[in-house]
């Protein structure tokens, strides 16, 4: 993979209605692109025009209800102005904002656009017509945008693909002085998800792109059996992060981000937030479950007291445990003579 890559953006596609054959799209760009597909190209289209062209659009005006709707569960949740944003294991595969719905650049039909819960699907129908037209290798790829864990901004990944390998396992290899390599498996499929994005995008309106100079990442036939889209998810013990920090300390206390219960205890602010908020918020999240419990908060120490020494001490417990996950630390002091009430001391700021 060392010879030049070029990314040619397909202009000239008018916008896609519901019922258009994505093939089709594809063909009205590379006419007036005057590009002819040759063997090894790899072909970048944007989800939207497939929810468009598939008619997967709701008016539903409730978001909320909507995403919950495309969600298998919720990894994390922050609140933002008057709304709640939610991360979320879409049914479309990956884990991504709000399930991949989308307000934007939908036409004249408005809305929100959906993501086609079979990706793979989508880009193996275009790859058979590809490929029947043109009598080449071709690679297709579905690609969305989205952002990363430990980074700023978006970019765009392999949300479907059918026909080339979409990763490049280097297990077992050596790198250029020799050393072995044990982990390293590069996510083709998303580097030219990327990579295409570079002339498409949202501004630039131009939904599809041609990546040429990769001819050993398309497959030969037969396709069946080869790792596609859905295959990049991290799923079960391989997915460490199935939770954010603050979303798997509270399901551990019984309140499952996206829940009734989350809400009632409240939903932390992505900026912005106060210690005597994110205290309350500590001390509900303690509360729940516990009949007896009571709190007193202050600012910098919050009475515990409870009908029961056991209650009580789950009640601690549980207040230092859901301080932790607001970047508070709780120090419990002695209890009451009675044992029935104790005074937690807190320390440290909250997230700002």
């Amino acid at each position: 993979m060392t010879a030049p890559v070029t990314i040619t953006p397909l202009t000239g596609i008018p916008e896609v209605r519901e019922g258009d054959d994505l093939a089709d799209v594809v063909q009205v760009g590379l006419d007036h692109a005057g590009v002819h597909l040759a063997d090894g190209d790899v072909v970048v289209i944007s989800s939207k025009v497939a929810s468009k062209a598939l008619g997967l659009v709701t008016h539903d005006p409730d978001k909320d209800r909507v995403v919950r709707g495309e969600s298998e569960h919720v990894v994390a949740e922050r609140a933002v102005g008057d709304r709640v944003t939610r991360v979320v294991r879409a049914k479309a595969g990956p884990v991504m904002a709000a399930a991949g719905v989308d307000g934007s650049n939908t036409g004249d039909r408005g809305g929100w656009l959906l993501l086609p819960h079979d990706p793979d699907g989508v880009c193996a129908q275009v790859h058979d017509a590809l490929v029947a037209r043109h009598g080449v290798r071709v690679g297709v790829v579905l690609s969305d945008t989205a952002g990363r864990a430990w980074r700023v901004g978006q970019t765009d990944f392999a949300l479907g693909a059918h026909g080339l390998r979409v990763l490049d396992d280097l297990r077992g290899g050596t790198d250029a002085d020799g050393r072995p390599l044990e982990v390293t498996t590069r996510a083709v499929a998303d580097e030219i998800a990327a990579a295409a994005d570079l002339v498409k995008g949202k501004v630039a309106a131009v939904p599809v792109a041609v990546l040429r100079g990769l001819p050993d990442v398309v497959l030969d036939e037969p396709l069946e059996g080869h790792p596609r889209g859905r295959d990049l998810v991290r799923t079960g013990p391989g997915d460490w992060f199935g939770h954010g920090r603050v979303e798997a300390v509270r399901a551990a206390l019984g309140i499952e981000p996206g829940s009734p219960e989350a809400a009632e205890v409240g939903v932390a602010p992505a900026a912005g937030d106060s210690r005597l908020d994110a205290v309350s918020r500590a001390v509900r999240a303690a509360l729940h479950g516990v009949e007896s419990g009571t709190a007193d908060v202050g600012h910098v120490s919050v009475t515990l007291g409870a009908d029961s020494a056991y209650e009580l001490g789950r009640l601690v417990t549980r207040l230092t445990t859901a301080l932790w996950c607001e970047w508070l630390v709780g120090e419990a002091g002695p209890p009451s003579a009675d044992g029935l009430s104790a005074v937690v001391r807190i320390s440290g700021a909250a997230q700002t």
